[in-house]
């Protein structure tokens, strides 16, 4: 029955998109990253992310991360600039603790800016968390 189906809440597992200096282009990036705050890793992960607005989309693009270590971060991709002008989806799915987890992660349209930046853990860089 329905009520006997379980759905695992995603708990101590963000999104952040981090501003980053980049050596080779001596310039500054906007780059997305998995935080994994748990106590065990998370195995299996896969990330689908795009931007949206309206009938504006982006390019779905697809990363298999693997296995994200507890208390530790992965990059996942860099963001364009002009893409953070629109709504940015991360469709995260991973494997924990033998249970199927997934969560939508989203940056409102123009929140990533520079004024909207705290420092994020376990990075310790300036950048801003997904809702």
């Amino acid at each position: 029955m329905k009520k006997d189906i379980e759905i695992p809440v995603v708990k101590d597992v963000h999104i952040a998109i981090i501003r980053e200096w980049n050596e080779e282009f001596l310039d500054k990036d906007w780059n997305a990253y998995i935080i994994n705050e748990r106590d065990t890793a998370i195995e299996m992960t896969m990330v689908v992310s795009k931007g949206y607005e309206g009938d504006l989309k982006t390019s779905v693009m697809r990363h298999a991360i693997g296995v994200v270590e507890p208390k530790s971060f992965k990059k996942i991709e860099v963001v364009q600039e002009d893409v953070l002008a629109l709504n940015n989806e991360f469709y995260v799915t991973y494997y924990a603790d033998s249970k199927l987890y997934e969560k939508r992660f989203v940056f409102e349209q123009n929140t990533v800016n520079e004024n909207n930046l705290v420092t994020i853990p376990f990075i310790e860089k300036d950048g801003i968390f997904a809702k």
